[in-house]
């Protein structure tokens, strides 16, 4: 059989039709049910399935069924066996199959009994296809006529037993009762096979998109092929189509041919009735629609009748309204409607709102469309300003839109030298609004026209008076931001804070605490907040001095856009204390302003994303894990729609460490990756950077021994695309590229790794990542025999844990680095202690892949205190964390270490006396070497280098008095099994 044409995400579809035409071709027939909404892709399926007929050399015969009158029919006579009577004519038959004379004759349509006409069917198509096979194809079956719904049901019940594929497609809101009744018992019998299209998927919808927003398009097609296509053609942009005309029209027409063809079969009265629900949007309710049609409700409610029996409207929206069978479909409406009957339309939409008091969002959507030729477009203009401040966080280029037009439409005021009085919008408040139009612009990802709009206002004289310059101002090192224009956003914002008197005093403007949250913000980003962490906390407490000045003058209550600059004021300072390790200072105001932020919704002041970003990260560093991705989590969800990228990246980042501390390994490669992708967009290349190296460390855990080198290679990648400097995402690259070149083997390279990070003091590194990277240095260290450089390690890791205030991750760190030290010096009870002390702490923190890891290290120390028996209970712990978890990498260690225990609890124990002198790193190492295992596979199996190798069996030889593996082997005795054997 040829190969299978590809329909994107209709693999089980398409499995199901090629097992009919297969059984074709062994002289078995199949009844075939393609079922679904208009434009999930039946057509496309039973096409595909007369290609593969034809393919096979079978009879293809195919007809679409004619609407009947009163259900949007077209011209032309339907007779009873319409849809049967066609595909007789249309057939399509193999090139190979026999024609002759009688295979022309057609059955006797208007004389025979169905039964009779089953017969003569199944004899016609045997004549017809040469013992090859026949698939009747039948496409809109809900449409056909009674006799031919008749004639289906009882073909239905002999194609088994004969070679054709009767194959049909209907949709099942307007099939008749009894044909759908007769078709479920078909297929409960096991008669029919149902093939239902499921909504196309995420994946399938971005291989067909192949560019554009796919969670827009996921969203805005609901899955279904069709409206996909249309969203498509029409440039979909969910805040500017159906709203913009200058779809290309082509395309357009192309992809909404057969709901165009829907549309224009329709009565007048039921077009008109649509097109007034198109205008009001869905849900609509049914008097609505009669008032903007202008019809009586009784000719409304004939119309939406048929309407609904067509499957144009259904009831599936709020008790008492309607909803288009598709969202899409009342956009196309709307986009195809006479520019002058939809303006009086809306005008009609807007009366009504007005009257009943509909909050400005709703009567804002008709008032654009008004605007234009409004008569009172003063009027007009205040309903989209209040429409769009309330749509803002969440529609923010909707609101941008609206802002825009009442811009280009509200001329600025002038007074009437007759009459005296002031016509149009003041000059403060026109800025103001133009203002507004910038952050929702910036929010909806457009800040290239931000930045344009904010900087024309900074160049008009007079425009800008006094506060209202500042808040521009503040705006504008948004935008920068946003941008990666750091040094622009640093320059703009100096202009104000250099010349602010310190210390800040209250009350504080609300427009100057804006701009130094956005210069706090901007230092946060670019890893510099302890500069600003004194800035952050004056100016915290000068908005909340305000704020109380405020309440007792007014009696009240302070205002929420006040308690929001506060809360985030608070949040920036907090996390200023935490990014320079000042825990003791920061645990307490993080905890409150975690409370607040939860206690506000998503706005806070349009500043949502920022806060929770800055929350989440300082929860992060204080040990809030659980809160931490809580808000991490609400923070990415309110920067979703192209807005706040910067931001974004931030929050997959916090997210997938998180991830990775958790076990959820997988989950913590897909945020890195998005990350990544998201940074490459803004040419953000510190964040894509960090990004890479997350990858990396996830794919160390996640994936076996043998792809280690892989995941070096991406750590290395990682770091090179940061800029080195004190930035958080540099310095936390370089830790996670030490990480990896340590479990490569290659412990050397991981103290070079470290070192660059400051010194051995680790000084251009953040505090909170100290105490693990002084860990990570003394196992390093020791591992390279240096053991003054592991002992000076572990002592800054000790020092460092205590300035942090000794909390229980950071204290972990610094257990683990002691043991380290103290099993490199030859104490392993120490070693077994702090190992399991810190495992405890990992295990209370839920952090399964670092306590697997501190318990694997820790079995040489246990099984030498203890005995190899009593290390085996912590090692299956281990063990278990690592399956949990998908920790392969941990998996393959822990089972090496879990036979060297065994081996070792199998053999005599070897005799004292020299042997003692010999660290338990050394006797590892010299055991191996004298089962006669190269320095090579040494380190292979112990995962370090060959110079490392080396230097231990040096030790070893020196504190033995021996020079030779042989003299090596004498000491330790043959491995079981032979040289090589089983001794790991």
């Amino acid at each position: 059989m040829s190969e299978v044409p590809v329909l994107v995400g209709r693999r089980e579809e398409i499995a199901a039709l090629t097992r009919a035409v297969e059984d074709l071709g062994a002289g078995r027939g199949t009844v075939l049910e393609v079922a679904g909404d208009p434009g999930i892709g039946k057509t496309a399926l039973l096409n595909l399935l007369a290609r593969l007929a034809v393919a096979r050399g079978a009879t293809v015969l195919r007809a679409r069924a004619r609407a009947r009158a009163g259900a949007g029919a077209r011209s032309g006579e339907v007779k009873p066996y319409q849809v049967f009577r066609d595909a007789w004519q249309r057939s399509e038959p193999s090139m190979t199959a026999p024609h002759s004379p009688a295979a022309e004759a057609g059955p006797p349509w208007d004389t025979a009994a169905d039964h009779e006409l089953v017969r003569a069917l199944l004899e016609g198509c045997a004549r017809r296809d040469g013992g090859r096979g026949s698939v009747l194809v039948l496409d809109d079956v809900h449409h056909a006529d009674p006799a031919s719904a008749h004639l289906l049901e009882a073909l239905a019940e002999e194609c088994a037993a004969h070679p054709l594929v009767l194959a049909f497609g209907l949709r099942p809101r307007q099939t008749p009762p009894a044909l759908l009744a007769a078709l479920d018992d078909a297929s409960h019998t096991g008669r029919l096979v149902r093939v239902e299209p499921a909504p196309l998927d995420a994946a399938a919808i971005a291989s067909l998109a192949g560019r554009g927003p796919v969670e827009e398009l996921v969203t805005g097609s609901s899955g279904n092929p069709r409206a996909l296509r249309v969203l498509l053609a029409a440039g979909h942009d969910p805040g500017q189509w159906p709203a913009r005309s200058d779809a290309a029209a082509g395309p357009l027409l192309r992809a909404a041919a057969p709901v165009l063809a829907e549309l224009e079969a329709l009565p007048g009265d039921c077009a008109e009735v649509l097109a007034a629900a198109a205008v009001l949007g869905e849900p609509f309710r049914p008097g609505d629609a009669a008032h903007v049609a202008g019809y009586p409700g009784d000719r409304t409610a004939a119309a939406l009748g048929t309407l609904a029996a067509a499957d144009l409207i259904r009831s599936d929206g709020p008790a008492g309204t309607l909803v288009f069978r598709h969202p899409v479909l009342g956009h196309l409406l709307h986009h195809r409607m006479n520019p002058g009957l939809r303006h009086e339309a809306h005008h009609r939409a807007l009366g009504l709102l007005d009257a009943r008091g509909a909050a400005s969002a709703a009567r804002a959507r008709h008032a654009e469309h008004v605007l234009p030729a409004a008569a009172d477009p003063a009027r007009v203009s205040r309903v989209l300003a209040d429409g769009a401040a309330e749509v803002l966080a969440r529609e923010p280029a909707t609101a941008a839109r609206w802002l825009r037009l009442t811009l280009e439409y509200s001329p600025t005021a002038r007074t009437n030298t007759d009459t005296g009085t002031a016509a149009g919008v003041g000059v403060g408040a026109r800025a103001r609004l133009a203002l507004d139009c910038c952050r929702a612009l910036t929010a909806a990802g457009r800040p290239q026209e931000a930045r344009a709009l904010a900087h024309e206002l900074l160049r008009t004289p007079g425009v800008l008076p006094g506060r209202l310059r500042t808040e521009a101002l503040a705006v504008c090192v948004g935008i920068e931001r946003l941008l990666g224009r750091y040094e622009e956003a640093d320059a703009t914002a100096r202009t104000v804070v250099d010349a602010l008197a310190r210390p800040l005093s209250a009350p504080l403007p609300i427009e100057t605490a804006g701009l130094v949250f956005d210069y706090g913000l901007l230092h946060a980003l670019r890893g510099t907040a302890g500069e600003v962490r004194g800035l952050a906390h004056e100016a915290a407490r000068a908005v909340a001095g305000a704020d109380e000045a405020r309440a007792d003058e007014a009696g009240a209550d302070e205002d929420g856009a006040d308690e929001d600059g506060r809360t985030a004021l608070g949040v920036l300072a907090a996390f200023c204390d935490s990014y320079v390790g000042d825990f003791t200072r920061a645990a307490p105001e993080v905890a409150r302003c975690a409370r607040l932020v939860d206690s506000r919704p998503d706005t806070v002041a349009g500043r949502a994303p920022e806060v929770l970003a800055l929350l989440g990260c300082a929860e992060l560093f204080v040990e809030r894990f659980a809160d931490a991705r809580r808000h991490l989590s609400r923070g990415l969800a309110t920067a979703g729609g192209g807005a706040h990228k910067h931001i974004a990246v931030n929050q997959l980042l916090g997210l997938s460490i998180l991830d990775q501390w958790a076990g959820r390994l997988d989950t913590a490669q897909r945020h890195a990756r998005e990350a990544e992708r998201l940074a490459g967009e803004i040419g953000a290349p510190d964040a894509a950077g960090l990004a890479i190296a997350l990858r990396s460390s996830a794919l160390l855990w996640a994936a076996p021994r043998r792809r280690t080198p892989e995941a070096v290679e991406l750590a290395e990648a990682g770091l090179r695309a940061t800029v080195p400097g004190t930035g958080w995402w540099a310095g936390s690259a370089l830790g996670l590229l030490a990480v990896a070149r340590l479990m490569g083997g290659d412990p050397a390279a991981c103290l070079r790794t470290l070192l660059e990070g400051g010194g051995e003091d680790l000084v251009l590194l953040q505090p909170p990542s100290r105490p693990s990277l002084f860990a990570l240095m003394t196992t390093a260290a020791a591992q390279c025999g240096d053991l003054a450089a592991a002992a000076r390690a572990a002592h800054a890791a000790d020092a460092a844990a205590a300035r942090l205030g000794r909390p229980a991750f950071q204290q972990a760190q610094a257990d683990r680095a002691g043991a380290a030290l103290a099993l490199a010096q030859g104490d392993p009870a120490r070693a077994a202690t702090l190992s399991l002390d810190a495992a405890r702490a990992f295990k209370a923190l839920r952090m399964p892949v670092l306590r697997a890891w501190t318990l694997i290290a820790a079995t040489p120390a246990l099984a030498a205190t203890h005995g190899p028996a009593a290390a085996l209970g912590p090692l299956d712990e281990a063990l278990e964390a690592a399956r949990q978890c998908g920790a392969l990498r941990l998996c393959e260690d822990g089972a090496r270490a879990r036979a060297a225990l065994t081996a070792t609890s199998t053999t005599a124990s070897c005799p004292p006396g020299p042997l003692a002198a010999l660290s338990v790193r050394e006797r590892e190492v010299a055991e191996l070497a004298a089962a006669g295992l190269s320095s090579r596979q040494v380190a292979e199996r112990l995962v370090l280098s060959t110079r490392t190798i080396d230097t231990h069996l040096g030790n070893a030889y020196r504190k033995l008095g021996v020079s030779s593996r042989v003299a090596l082997t004498r000491l330790f005795g043959p491995p079981p099994g032979g040289p090589g054997g089983p001794v790991a």
